[in-house]
């Protein structure tokens, strides 16, 4: 392929406007607050999950007090229709047993209420373990967002750097021929993001290895506006005053 040295000396320009936006992509996808975040994220699941079964504790706690409060009611119903009954009967029978069962009753009744302590100090112990579990959220979230924050503005910064470089990219682009163009990118896929590369004082900036013996000769004898490969890398050799050829 045959290009003028000035076209070949372009492609200098657009590589490294090229490894500019390689470096900027990585940067955006490495952005410092990105490994912190997804700490938090997994942190976030496993604290949901955490209050997912508070929360079902809690519920369980606060149906068994419900029930226990129900169990109450009907027992002091059962104990208030007795003692109306005690009050308006004149056998000693049904003294004797409404007496004995306003006894089993009390009972019955002591016994619930002391089951309702023990469930209402559940449902409490319950309520703080969510209520220190939606502040440890509350907490994730506050953090999530500062990061957030500071990932944005990074990104803001660095966004606007890679449009500018691809803007430049695109002018400079548009200067090189077509048919070199097309080659460069070629070169550019098959080369890790590199599709030229300066020769300077006989040494392939791209592969940093030396040109020696043939290899040397068959540069210094190309033309001008040959367009040399590195034998090394296959990467394009543009050459310039640097070259020392």
């Amino acid at each position: 392929m045959k290009a003028s040295p000035a076209d070949q000396q372009e492609l200098l320009r657009l590589q490294s406007l090229d490894t500019r936006l390689q470096q900027l992509a990585h940067r955006l996808g490495a952005l410092p607050q990105t490994a912190p975040l997804a700490e938090l994220a997994k942190r976030d699941t496993a604290v949901r999950g955490t209050r997912a079964e508070a929360v079902g504790t809690l519920e369980d706690a606060r149906a068994e007090l419900k029930r226990l409060e129900s169990d109450v009611a009907t027992v002091e119903a059962r104990i208030a229709r007795d003692g109306d009954r005690l009050q308006h009967t004149s056998s000693v029978k049904d003294v004797t047993a409404l007496e004995s069962e306003l006894a089993s009753l009390a009972r019955r009744r002591s016994d619930l209420e002391d089951q309702e302590l023990v469930v209402m100090q559940r449902v409490e112990d319950a309520e703080r373990q969510v209520a220190g579990v939606d502040e440890e959220r509350a907490s994730i979230a506050s953090e999530v967002q500062q990061l957030e924050a500071e990932r944005d503005e990074a990104a803001a910064g660095l966004t606007k750097e890679r449009d500018a470089a691809v803007r430049d990219r695109d002018v400079v682009a548009g200067g090189v021929p077509a048919d070199l163009l097309t080659f460069y990118e070629q070169r550019r896929a098959r080369g890790a993001g590199i599709g030229a590369a300066l020769l300077r004082q006989r040494t392939c900036q791209g592969c940093n290895m030396t040109l020696t013996g043939s290899d040397l000769e068959t540069v210094r004898r190309a033309a001008a506006d040959d367009v040399l490969l590195c034998p090394d890398c296959d990467r394009i050799l543009v050459r310039t005053e640097e070259s020392g050829i």
